[in-house]
Order: C-alpha cells, then sequence, then structure tokens
C-alpha cells in the first residue's frame, strides 16, 4: 500500500505542476484505461486493478479557519475505476467543486448518464465554501471517460466569492512536523506531499462489492488523516469509513479527544456492506491531533462484520 500512496502523491505533484504527459508505467496500464486518461487529460495511475484519475484543485487557496491550507491537505478531487461483471466497470469519484460550480457540474453528470452519490462539505469556516460532490458509474471505461469529461471540463473557471478581512497568510510549503513521531502514535506511517503528512488506510477487513466489483481503499474506502504545521500548531483533517455499528464510538473517540465532526453521510449507494463515511477537522499540537485520530482508529474493526 505504501508504493500504492507513494505513486499517487507522485502523480498529485505532477498535476499540481499543470504538467500532463505520458503515464509512468504505461506499458502496466490496460489499453483501455490509456484511452480514459488521453480522453480527460488527466494525470492518473494503475494499481490494485484499479485506475485512478487526480483532478485536484490548484487553482483555489484555501484556509479554514484563518489557517491556510495547501490543496493535498483535503483539496484533491479524483474519479477511479475497476473492473465489475462481464467486463465492464464501476466508477467512483469525489469532485472538489466551488458553490457556482456545484448545480452546473451536476447538471453535466446527469445529463450524460452519471449519478451523484452525495453532496456535502468537509470543512466548517472554510474560505472560499468548498463543497465535494461523490459521483458514481457504471459501463464501459472509454464511455465513462466521455460521460465525466463534459463535468470535469466546467471545474475550475467559477470565481471564487472574495474572503472578507485581510488577505490570508500562504499555506506552508514545506513540512516542519516531526512525522516520525506522529507515525508512532498514529501506529501507522504515511506519505509526504509537500507540506501535508497523510496516513491512509484501507478497510481490508471488509468485502465491499458493487456489481462484481471489489471496492478497496483506492477507489474510495479508506480512513485517513492529513497533518500540516508545527508540532506545536497544527491542524489536521481526514475522512473515516464505517460500519454503521461503528459510527457512535468513533464520534464518542472524536469528540472526546476535541476533534470537530463536520460531516457523516453515505456515499456508496450499491455497495454492501453499508458504509458511513465522517469528516473530521481540529488544530492544536501535533501530538494531540494524532492521538485523536488513533482513538477514532481503535473503533473500527471491533464489531461483528456485516
Amino acid at each position: 500500500m505504501r508504493k500504492a500512496i507513494r505513486t499517487i502523491n507522485t502523480f498529485l505533484l505532477a498535476v499540481g505542476l499543470g504538467t500532463y504527459g505520458s503515464v509512468a508505467h504505461a506499458q502496466d496500464v490496460p489499453s483501455d484505461y490509456q484511452q480514459v486518461l488521453k480522453l480527460v487529460g488527466k494525470s492518473g495511475d494503475y494499481k490494485a486493478n484499479v485506475l485512478k484519475v487526480n483532478v485536484p484543485r490548484n487553482d483555489l487557496h484555501v484556509t479554514i479557519a484563518d489557517y491556510p491550507v495547501p490543496t493535498p491537505f483535503g483539496f484533491g478531487g479524483w474519479f477511479a475505476m475497476t473492473k465489475g461483471d462481464g467486463g465492464d466497470d464501476v466508477m467512483m469519484g469525489d469532485l472538489v467543486l466551488l458553490q457556482a460550480e456545484v448545480n452546473p457540474v451536476m447538471s453535466a453528470l446527469l445529463e450524460h448518464g452519471l449519478e451523484i452519490t452525495a453532496l456535502h462539505n468537509h470543512f466548517f469556516w472554510a474560505q472560499p465554501e468548498v463543497f465535494f460532490m461523490h459521483i458514481h458509474g457504471h459501463g464501459k471505461a472509454v464511455d465513462l471517460a466521455n460521460q465525466i469529461k463534459p463535468a470535469l471540463d466546467l471545474i475550475g473557471h467559477a470565481a471564487p466569492v472574495p474572503a472578507t478581512g485581510n488577505a490570508p497568510a500562504s499555506a506552508p510549503a514545506k513540512s516542519i512536523l516531526d512525522t516520525a513521531r506522529i507515525a508512532k502514535i498514529v501506529g501507522h506511517e504515511g506519505e509526504q506531499n509537500g507540506a501535508v503528512y497523510k496516513i491512509t488506510l484501507g478497510r481490508d477487513d471488509l468485502n465491499v462489492k458493487e456489481m462484481g466489483a471489489t471496492i478497496n481503499a483506492r477507489m474510495g474506502l479508506n480512513t485517513w488523516a492529513a497533518f500540516v504545521g508545527t508540532d506545536e500548531e497544527a491542524a489536521v483533517a481526514g475522512d473515516v469509513a464505517m460500519l454503521e455499528t461503528e459510527v457512535t464510538p468513533t464520534l464518542k473517540a472524536l469528540r472526546e479527544h476535541g476533534l470537530e465532526v463536520v460531516a457523516i453521510h453515505h456515499h456508496m449507494t450499491n455497495s454492501r456492506p453499508v458504509i458511513i463515511f465522517l469528516h473530521y477537522w481540529g488544530r492544536g499540537p501535533a501530538d494531540k491531533l494524532a492521538t485523536g485520530f488513533k482513538a477514532a482508529l481503535d473503533e473500527l474493526g471491533k464489531g461483528s462484520k456485516q
């Protein structure tokens, strides 16, 4: 998994520099997925039987409660494809949108035969206000690429509503966190992407299927925490993937450690078992934030599997 995450981060950096060219190890990418990348004009990679395509919002300069955060902190949109029954693909994704982009993008997706499975916030006190739209589709990979492209072409053209007050400081370009200490507290290592240190964990204890396709961490079934800042004054944001029986214990663990829950929702409408996702945010000493995330992790996988 570490190798897969490292590959994802490499491509995120490439997209952040505004580049698009040949895909690394393109010979390993199935021909229909190579066509997908060409059609949408985005970078991506193929690992664990999943093509993951990056749609980061490098055009946005976001602050959360006046705290400037870089794109990898939680504004890297994406969509992913994997093979299901009969050679057709299941597509899932999460698009990062300004308020003015939400309904035009939604219409473009619906008009071209794709489904919207969730629309929600990931943050409170964000400037500009940003929303996250989960998408779903089923069919041939190239057809799905043609269906999503009109929506992708609408992203990045709306001007964000200017924030009130003084201009925010720039997001940090480099990390000054003791990431080894964070990894020790959490019990899992992460990956560095610019100033952001991100720990991503799949739910390998669950066997989630949709239309015959395995829904794994790269398809969105994951729990993660992104850290930025300094050891003394850090911020964390993330997502927790839970069974229904795990929701309340996880909420209690986060709140008992001072982390703020900003959204609870479901966006895998045809998958079994049912998976609930929550988004959280916090500021403070990095050790304290990591301990809170670890407490939430410890609530996962305890109950009976559904």
